[in-house]
């Protein structure tokens, strides 16, 4: 397996990010290119070339391209068109970073096959998902809102394209959901992974939670009467059993350190390194 780091969570620029990624002895990183420099409005070939030249002098692969919108993901038929529009400029910049992912949150699917809003989802994320697998790509939905059991059904019913990036603090937080568990369930779809961990506090409807942040970020919620991020190994994720259960299923790819919350990422990705090398061995 390989290391990687979210860079905007150093909460430094991009560039600043990836020196510090290198720094601290990564493999690779991930970055988001919904907006700024990066984003397909705004990229363009000085950038492109300013950024592969740091990534060769840092020797950093890019393990997968963070193209999450926000909002309500893909619930909205009427969004939609443009929304899926803008998801394949995302993934055409997979062929300028060498990255095969593109990772994202899609919105909360039902688990009802009938209710209206998986249509609409399932649509989008087909047509997104055949555009991905013609450009040798996967369009990875985060776990979090749904169960795994949803998760696989839907991803079975699209034609392609679509694979899972597996967030085990999400479904700890959020679904109450087992994480070695869902390695099982998803083992034929999951091409990248974020290592997170946290606690839940008050269990309530996944849809309530994904809603608010949906129209308010993290602030649209206060989800600390729900769930808690924690440091790396400070919460409920059973890492050992976690990365034993990624092997068994023979997962190679990255590990990718995810932290949102506290007042010193770089000290607590630093840690989160140490201590998921420690267990991979």
């Amino acid at each position: 397996m390989k290391y990687g780091v979210i860079v905007n969570n150093f909460k430094k620029t991009t560039k600043e990010g990836i020196k510090i990624a290198h720094s601290l002895g990564f493999d690779g990183i991930q970055f988001d290119v919904t907006f700024g420099d990066l984003s397909p409005e705004n990229i363009n070939d000085g950038i492109k070339k300013d950024y592969l030249k740091i990534l060769k002098d840092y020797h950093l692969e890019v393990s997968a391209l963070l193209g999450d919108m926000g909002g309500f993901g893909y619930q909205i038929e009427k969004d939609n068109p443009e929304r899926v529009e803008r998801t394949k400029r995302i993934i055409d910049l997979c062929e300028v970073f060498n990255t095969k992912v593109v990772t994202t949150h899609i919105g909360v699917i039902p688990k009802d096959k009938n209710e209206p809003r998986y249509k609409v989802m399932l649509d989008a994320l087909t047509e997104c998902g055949l555009y991905a697998k013609s450009k040798g790509v996967v369009m990875a939905i985060e776990t979090g809102p749904e169960t795994p059991e949803t998760l696989l059904q839907f991803i079975e019913d699209t034609k392609g394209g679509v694979g899972v990036n597996l967030d085990p603090a999400n479904l700890v937080m959020v679904t109450d959901v087992d994480p070695v568990a869902a390695v099982y369930t998803l083992k034929d779809y999951i091409v990248h992974t974020h290592v997170k961990d946290g606690v839940l506090l008050k269990k309530t409807d996944p849809k309530i939670i994904y809603d608010h942040f949906a129209v308010g970020g993290i602030d649209g919620l206060n989800h600390k009467d729900y769930f808690k991020e924690t440091p790396i190994g400070e919460g409920n994720v059973d890492f050992v059993k976690y990365i034993s259960a990624l092997k068994e299923i023979g997962y190679q790819g990255y590990l990718t350190i995810e932290r949102e919350a506290g007042n010193d990422s770089i000290k607590d990705i630093s840690k989160a390194l140490k201590y998921i090398k420690s267990i991979v061995g």
